[in-house]
């Protein structure tokens, strides 16, 4: 992912999105559904109904950017919700881009104290 400003807010909108929509289509779920502004410089992530393959909407200050990603096997992790949007940091927006569940991240090892 290509790094973000301090302070960008990044959204998930709860939900089911058709994974047609392109710039304008998703600009206008942004408006409708979330009453939200696309060109604010918050990064908006949708999600399609079987669940690999988001979308991440970002306006960098110079247009819009329509980024895409496909898992080859799994699903991203996506809250319940029916309506209506998450806040994530970029941390966890770094996850769930990778695979990873970013609602509850485990090591895989404990750390080693250092001596």
């Amino acid at each position: 992912m290509i790094g973000l400003p301090s302070g960008t807010r990044v959204w998930l909108v709860a939900g089911h999105t058709d994974m047609r929509k392109g710039f304008d289509g998703l600009a206008a779920v942004v408006q409708t559904a979330l009453a939200s502004n696309p060109f604010d410089g918050h990064v908006f992530v949708f999600r399609g109904r079987r669940g690999d393959i988001i979308k991440v909407l970002w306006f960098d200050g110079q247009g819009l950017m329509l980024l895409a990603k496909r898992l080859e096997r799994g699903r991203f992790v996506w809250p319940q919700a029916v309506d209506g949007r998450v806040a994530l940091s970029a941390a966890q927006l770094s996850m769930l881009l990778e695979g990873i569940d970013w609602r509850m991240p485990m090591r895989t090892s404990s750390p080693q104290l250092a001596a």
